[in-house]
């Protein structure tokens, strides 16, 4: 049977309050099922129009089943598998801005119209000069939506309680901050009147956000299995994790307008989500990429399998709460409490994630997610942080591309790969150490002058080549107490 609302018994159409720039697995299993729990649990009825922000897409697949597909979570809750799916019902229509802009510039005039999301990957949210107010439409996701913004201004005559909330999901920090910078040098470039950057200004409202679930997407080689639990066809099926988080910037009059705080989903709405992104990006991504040479050179293959082995599991545990929360200035309950969800995430036994697939610019993701964290610990603690300077040891140890006759996945850009091959045709260890950690351009600082830093992961470096990964970090945390 073919997936329809008149074969779904779902014939009521919502008012679009909401338009939404992109139709990918990520937004239409977080966006998508967030509006619909705000629908179910509080009466929003609210409807989304879906924008399809490149030239191919998804939308003509979308509207053939009438804006519905089905959504599978699967993953750990409170240390038990959780198996969920759901219909998702709140899209009411997808347009194609190349196929039809008339279509496109309508929304802007739509009485309803409250919000705008937009998710167009991390390149999405860019300012291309050469796009113009009277291209049908624009190439990038700024220009067109300052396009439609002006449509939206003179339809209703500049009307100030026709403003709209703005709410972009692309994984930059400061994503609103950029998006608004950005419309507003589309204002200037194309020479649009003070009154609309005004309305702009005063009758807009930009939000900072955060996201959070992990989105694998249509599940291709298991689709069989998936299609046997239903009674109708559908080729959108998206799969996700349990873990849902949303932190968005905003204040009281946001709350009102978004009542997530009368649903049971974790979205929080916040004066400042930079404490939350910080925690995020220390402890999750922080975990991931301290795990990643380490486990790997222990012999693990996977997230799953590095946090429930009997020593690398310990290890990755003891980074997390002995040495990334104490350098973090959040509640530590709230900060554990996180954790506790992170690790219950690299359990999912629904969600092979392979180390190699994370193993990606390992060195530029240490200085961003682990290397603060170390410096942070010393600072306070006046102590090296064991097991992230271990784990420091085998991103060096990683890079050398062998380990016992086997070839590591090492991925990185190939003037980084070439520098760190030379720097281990070095005699010694420290030496080794020390032209790596003295190399500015990849952490941003001269890592020798930290003290006892240089010396201590060369110690690891020595103990982790001679002895193993197990042997050789019981020996080197022996020999630093």
């Amino acid at each position: 049977m073919k997936l329809t609302r008149e074969n779904t018994d779902n014939l009521n159409r919502l008012p679009i309050k909401v338009l939404q720039f992109g139709e990918g697995n990520f937004l239409r299993a977080f966006v998508e099922y967030a509006f619909q729990k705000l629908n179910q649990e509080v009466g929003f009825n609210a409807g989304i129009a879906v924008v399809q922000p490149i030239v191919k897409g998804m939308v003509t697949l979308l509207n053939d089943q009438d804006g519905l597909y089905t959504l599978f979570t699967k993953g750990i809750k409170n240390g038990k598998e959780v198996e969920e799916k759901e219909l998702i019902t709140n899209i009411v229509k997808g347009v194609d801005p190349y196929a039809n802009f008339e279509e496109f510039l309508s929304l802007g005039r739509e009485e309803s119209l409250e919000f705008i999301i937009s998710n167009t990957t991390e390149a999405g949210i860019a300012f291309v000069k050469s796009d113009r107010p009277d291209m049908k439409p624009p190439s990038s996701f700024p220009a067109k939506l300052t396009v439609l913004l002006l449509e939206r201004f003179t339809y209703f005559n500049g009307d100030m309680d026709k403003g709209l909330t703005i709410i972009p999901c692309e994984l930059i920090n400061y994503n609103s901050d950029t998006l608004k910078k950005i419309v507003l040098e589309y204002i200037t470039l194309w020479n649009l009147s003070e009154t609309f950057k005004d309305w702009l200004i005063r009758s807009c409202t930009f939000h900072n956000t955060l996201v959070d679930r992990i989105v694998p997407g249509y599940p291709r080689d298991q689709i069989e299995e998936y299609n046997d639990q239903l009674d109708y066809e559908d080729r959108l099926i998206v799969s996700a994790e349990t873990f849902f988080l949303w932190v968005i910037e905003g204040d009281d009059r946001l709350k009102a307008k978004l009542p997530f705080g009368n649903t049971d989903l974790d979205v929080k709405i916040v004066d400042d989500m930079q404490p939350f992104r910080t925690r995020k990006v220390r402890i999750l991504n922080g975990a991931h990429t301290t795990m990643v040479p380490f486990s790997l050179l222990f012999g693990n293959q996977t997230v799953k399998e590095s946090v429930e082995e009997p020593f690398t599991g310990p290890f990755i545990r003891a980074a997390v709460y002995e040495e990334i929360i104490p350098t973090l200035d959040m509640e530590r309950d709230e900060l554990e409490k996180f954790a506790d969800a992170v690790f219950d995430r690299f359990r999912n036994p629904f969600i092979k994630h392979q180390l190699s697939s994370i193993a990606l610019n390992s060195i530029s993701k240490f200085k961003v997610r682990v290397l603060p964290s170390i410096l942070t610990y010393i600072e306070r603690k006046n102590e090296l942080p064991q097991h992230l300077v271990y784990a420091f040891a085998c991103l060096i140890r990683f890079y050398k591309g062998k380990w016992k006759n086997h070839d590591l996945p090492v991925n990185d850009d190939e003037d980084t790969i070439a520098e760190m091959v030379q720097i281990w045709q070095m005699d010694s260890y420290i030496s080794v150490t020390e032209a790596v950690l003295k190399k500015t351009e990849y952490w941003d600082a001269d890592l020798t002058l930290v003290p006892n830093l240089k010396e201590a992961v060369a110690l690891a470096l020595e103990h982790l080549e001679k002895e193993g990964v197990q042997q050789g970090f019981k020996n080197f945390s022996e020999a630093l107490k």
